[in-house]
């Protein structure tokens, strides 16, 4: 069924008079949110797969669950099922690849000899498509990672194979950058750690660190590549302990002047990333947040409208840190189907940001700062149930993109055209 047009309009006035009650500018809210862009991860549209056609099972902390039918298989596939998630998102986005997700043809090609032209496809579809491209090499499934060191092997032949890698992306997500005119965020995470308790835990972390300097020797401009660390607390096969734990890297950030990656699922249960959004912008200058959801000792879960991505959304809003943040997306989940996944965690998060845009920040800092603490949580309290609904309805309106739920009945299409007739 249609939306009908002049009911969602005649909400939004409505909607657009009670903020405006508190001093809230909801236009100014709907203009600052059109300028968002979120990375979608390629690694939702088949299960972390990619293209190299190694055989090798993930590992490295990393496991997906699920067999849902029609994921992609090649790379036109995923391609056409990023553009029909993209179709149903308002705003314009970008995309996020690892390096495993070259187009070798059928040629075996090894990480540490990848090159742009591996990559030439995606390059020339973000360019027709409009979108921008963030890369991320692939500590992974191969061989050389089997033990689960990498970057942090006392190996020097494997440390090295790891580094070429890592100096390989870089240039890649230089090429991606250049072309696009848009700065590629080259993010390294590595799945380096120990099942049980190490003897020595210094060892590794100091060869990690000579490992990343070496891999970012190399000098790019910021205008075509920005550099991140990716911190984690545990993984599967490294409960004990992670060389890149978020002290190792919270410090290399700030001392090599790179961009930190703070990914929601990847800390204690009760620990959060939105209270470490201010303490690490007052001393780096840009942050790249990976938002997914962790539930209990796993991450990775689609993104859901939870207290935790309202925390980051309200952190990111009040700071006024927009500019300074850089937001991907990091789940995989094979039990539902692919694209919605990658729509509803997209939506939420933008619903979680216009949230953030419409409270009336002058009214709750003034409270904070006159010591009152009761019209504070009033007031957040009770804006839990202004009608941002119509507010996100009305923009989804203006980005000629479904309203509410009714975006499902393009995926149930899509699934019946095109992914039920994958083999």
């Amino acid at each position: 069924m249609p939306a009908n047009t002049e009911n969602i309009e005649s909400a939004y006035r409505l909607a657009e008079c009670r903020y405006a009650e508190i001093g809230v500018d909801v236009s100014a809210a709907i203009n600052k949110l059109s300028s968002v862009s979120i990375s979608l991860h390629c690694w939702q549209g088949d299960d972390v797969g990619g293209f190299e056609n190694t055989g090798q099972r993930l590992g490295g902390g990393l496991a997906v669950t699920g067999n849902y039918p029609g994921k992609a298989t090649t790379p036109d596939e995923l391609r056409s099922d990023v553009s029909h998630a993209l179709s149903l998102i308002p705003g314009r986005h970008r995309l996020n690849l690892h390096a495993s997700y070259g187009e070798f043809a059928g040629t075996p090609v090894d990480r540490n000899e990848i090159e742009p032209r591996h990559f030439q496809g995606w390059i020339d579809w973000a360019i027709e498509s409009g979108l921008g491209l963030d890369f991320n090499p692939t500590f992974f499934a191969h061989p050389l990672a089997n033990d689960g060191l990498t970057l942090a092997h006392p190996d020097r032949a494997i440390r090295d194979f790891w580094i070429e890698h890592g100096v390989r992306s870089r240039q890649i997500a230089a090429q991606m950058g250049s072309r696009l005119k848009s700065p590629c965020i080259n993010n390294v995470w590595i799945p380096d750690g120990y099942k049980d308790t190490p003897a020595d835990r210094l060892a590794p972390r100091q060869r990690l660190a000579a490992s990343l300097d070496t891999l970012f020797a190399e000098s790019f401009d910021a205008a075509v590549v920005k550099d991140s660390v990716e911190c984690k607390l545990f993984g599967l096969g490294s409960e004990s302990y992670v060389v890149g734990s978020h002290e190792f890297y919270l410090g290399y950030a700030i001392t090599r002047r790179k961009m930190l990656c703070l990914d929601a699922g990847h800390f204690h249960p009760t620990e959060v990333i939105s209270d470490k959004i201010s303490s690490t912008l007052l001393y780096l200058d840009e942050l790249l947040l990976h938002v997914s959801r962790g539930v209990r000792w796993d991450s990775d879960h689609v993104v859901t409208m939870t207290d935790e991505l309202r925390a980051i959304a309200q952190e990111l809003v009040r700071g006024d840190f927009l500019s300074r943040v850089h937001i991907g997306l990091d789940f995989f989940d094979a039990s539902i189907n692919r694209i919605a996944a990658w729509v509803i965690g997209t939506r939420n998060t933008l619903k979680a940001l216009l949230a953030a845009m419409l409270e009336p920040l002058d009214l709750l800092r003034r409270a904070e700062l006159e010591k009152d603490y009761t019209t504070r949580l009033a007031w957040m309290e009770e804006l839990k149930t202004y009608p941002i609904g119509a507010v996100w309805d009305f923009y989804c309106l203006q980005n000629n993109v479904p309203i509410g739920t009714r975006w499902m009945d393009d995926v149930r299409r899509y699934e019946r055209e095109v992914l039920s007739k994958r083999k």
